[in-house]
């Protein structure tokens, strides 16, 4: 290979838009090759293998600036293939169904599995969240609690702008059970163990739960955790490439998850098997939802040709639990309808619809479940953000205004 084909780290970097160090990260992970340099003066680099990586870590290819463009961004954290998806290269559906929600969010962060992890809320941080909520008006959504929260708790924490590895990850551990216990209570507390899925139930629901109710949740939320990069997950990872705080990418991610086509999805699934159960029927609810033009909630994901994974498994739950059979019902009832018109499979959100209804749980329920879960894989795509150049996702509008100049306006 002549010597035009090779690059110094200075030159890696410079066309990476890292930092020299960066580099060498980058080739311990196996992303990128090296050969010492002649004479044994540092490392050279294929300038082919460079340029391919600074196109997977979101550099902007070229006409990516007009309509229709699209970003590619390097992450180690999720693969999304055909019909299945991985946390780290490993099955999410095997690890959720395997492991407790904490001990898969420690796998997403960090890529060890730790056992009986416990994430704990200090008490000044809770304080100054439960504030913040009771303050709110009390129609407030719990998405407007959990915001609220976040910004309190961020207000309360002098060293949030501390963004190495161990302090990002301190806070992950802190924040999602100081959002939890922001919450109000369903109806009376009672006890259980520390792990979120106890804690989130009991917000959720006045019912008492048992070991399979609280098995569905936490498989719920460790298979949550995250999707690639959904709409909520570029939010956090724009705000984390401005340097902004653990608690600011959340807050941004809690923004984008809000709206009715992804986070909020599942709720207007709620509301259709609601309607199903009253009505006796999915077919003059899939028929009204037809004739209004409107799609069927909880059915079909761009990313899955065939069921969601997520749903899968929870069904799979849901399937050994009585008090769930009327609402599975009835999610068979409209997936079986709506199949003669269409092919869509179920998707999670239809599954935690299930879940919330069986329940007696809000029709927001999902959203929560989904929010709390999803805390914890945007903090993993803060960290791996953290790590690359800032500022590096700045694409250029494409104006399709009136062309200047034109007079200033009387």
């Amino acid at each position: 290979m002549s010597d035009q084909a090779r690059l110094t780290t200075r030159e890696a970097a410079e066309r990476l838009g890292v930092k020299p160090e960066t580099v060498y990260a980058y080739v311990s992970r196996g992303q990128l090759s090296s050969e010492r340099a002649p004479g044994g003066r540092g490392s050279t680099f294929d300038a082919k293998e460079v340029d391919a990586l600074a196109r997977r870590s979101g550099r902007r290819e070229p006409g990516t600036g007009a309509p229709g463009g699209d970003f590619t961004f390097r992450t180690g954290i999720t693969l999304i293939d055909k019909d299945r998806y991985y946390f780290r290269g490993v099955d999410a559906v095997e690890l959720a169904t395997t492991y407790g929600f904490e001990e898969v969010a420690e796998w997403v962060w960090t890529g060890e599995l730790t056992h009986g992890p416990r994430f704990t809320a200090p008490q000044p941080f809770l304080d100054a969240a439960r504030l913040a909520v009771g303050a709110l008006p009390v129609h407030s959504s719990t998405m407007d609690r959990l915001r609220g929260a976040a910004v309190a708790v961020s207000a309360a924490d002098p060293l949030r702008f501390d963004l190495d590895p161990t302090a990002v990850l301190g806070c992950g551990r802190m924040l999602i059970p100081t959002l939890v216990g922001a919450l109000p209570t369903a109806g009376e507390r009672h006890r259980g163990e520390g792990r979120t899925a106890w804690q989130l139930w009991q917000r959720l629901t006045p019912q008492l739960p048992d070991e399979q109710s609280i098995r569905l949740l936490d498989t719920a939320l460790a298979l949550l955790i995250d999707h690639d990069l959904a709409a909520s997950t570029l939010a956090a990872r724009v705000a984390a490439s401005a340097r902004a705080h653990p608690y600011a990418v959340v807050s941004a991610g809690l923004g984008a998850l809000e709206g009715p086509l992804h986070g909020a999805a599942s709720g207007l699934a709620h509301r259709t098997l609601t309607e199903v159960l009253e009505r006796g029927s999915a077919a003059p609810v899939v028929a009204d939802h037809l004739r209004s033009g409107r799609r069927v909630p909880g059915l079909g994901h761009r990313l899955y040709p065939g069921e969601d994974p997520r749903a899968r498994a929870l069904f799979a739950l849901l399937e050994a639990i009585p008090q769930a059979s009327d609402a599975l019902a009835a999610a068979r009832d409209v997936v079986d309808t709506t199949a003669r018109h269409t092919a869509l499979h179920a998707n999670v959100d239809l599954a935690l619809a299930v879940m919330s209804v069986a329940f007696g749980m809000p029709a927001e329920a999902g959203e929560t479940v989904f929010a709390v879960a999803r805390t914890a894989g945007w903090i993993a795509h803060a960290l791996e953000e953290y790590a690359e150049r800032p500022l590096r996702m700045r694409p250029s509008g494409y104006y399709t205004g009136p062309r200047p100049p034109r007079p200033l306006p009387a």
